[in-house]
């Protein structure tokens, strides 16, 4: 099934380095520039989660994460694992011995056009602090599944926004 707004063309309102804003009908949304998608990884070690947490210009605070980053942003045509595997060394300090990709999600079908691949990180070995690359000051959590809940609740009343990626850990737990 398609939608009636799929009849009418895609028109560019503005466009950045990384984003592009764009129109179809009445519908306004954004995407990736240059069609890069991005990778999250779950990273589970010795029964904990390995969390970020990194300043976002867009919600004026401080957010909890699963580790992440662009698909191909220095090289087009980057698979997924690759991308995965860097960004988790680069942010968290983690290397994995293999990157399990779990498939394609979208984080926000009904305005932003951005997909991403959920992997799942196997073999971690802590090869350094982590904390990005410079200018990223990222923060890394290491924080045990049976806390979890009480780390969210304190984070949140630090200010600290959530990422909607930690249903992924909270998700079967919400249902009780």
């Amino acid at each position: 099934m398609t939608d009636t707004a799929m009849t009418e063309p895609e028109q560019i309102v503005w466009q950045g380095r990384f984003i592009t804003a764009k129109t179809r009908g009445k519908w306004e949304y954004v995407s990736r520039a240059r069609g890069i998608s991005a990778a999250v990884i779950l990273a589970v070690h010795d029964n904990a989660v390995i969390l970020v947490e990194q300043f976002r210009v867009p919600l004026g605070r401080p957010c909890i994460e699963l580790p992440a980053g662009l698909i191909g942003d220095h090289d087009s045509g980057e698979a997924p694992e690759l991308a995965a595997a860097r960004e988790l060394e680069e942010e968290t300090g983690y290397r994995a011995g293999r990157m399990e990709d779990l498939g394609e999600f979208y984080s926000s079908p009904g305005m932003v056009s951005e997909a991403f691949h959920l992997m799942r990180a196997h073999d971690l070995v802590r090869v350094h602090d982590g904390g990005g690359v410079e200018g990223e000051n990222i923060t890394v959590h290491v924080v045990p599944l049976a806390d979890l809940d009480s780390f969210i609740a304190d984070k949140r009343a630090q200010g600290c926004g959530m990422d909607v990626k930690l249903l992924l850990l909270l998700g079967a737990r919400m249902l009780d």
